[in-house]
């Protein structure tokens, strides 16, 4: 049961960042949820692989290098997901950076309360 509420304000983070920025249109909720669904695969499948090959730059940027990974897999994610569009890198990094701030809210919100 958890998984499933997870998955639906995943989704439900997906088309609130896309009402945010005008760079990012995701068509009904719906293709949210198929955004958040190919993402959370994109995630678990494509990102560890990305993060091993590029670790020396990684390194030297700080971590910072990661943020770029992220906006790649979201571009990704647009490119396998219609009607789902991104218009840039730059709109794909902010679009990553937005949703992780949503996610961990409706992750802490979802958390049960010890009394």
């Amino acid at each position: 049961m958890n998984g499933i509420v997870r998955f639906l304000l995943s989704g439900l983070a997906v088309l609130l960042t896309a009402y945010l920025l005008p760079g990012v249109h995701v068509e009904h909720y719906g293709y949210a949820l198929l955004v958040a669904a190919v993402l959370s695969l994109a995630n678990a499948i494509v990102r560890p692989i990305l993060v091993v090959l590029t670790i020396p730059i990684t390194i030297f940027t700080l971590g910072l290098f990661l943020l770029v990974i992220n906006a790649l897999i979201i571009m990704m994610v647009d490119y396998f997901v219609p009607k789902f569009d991104i218009d840039g890198f730059w709109w794909a990094l902010a679009f990553s950076l937005i949703l992780s701030i949503f996610n961990s809210m409706f992750a802490e919100m979802s958390k049960p309360k010890n009394r």
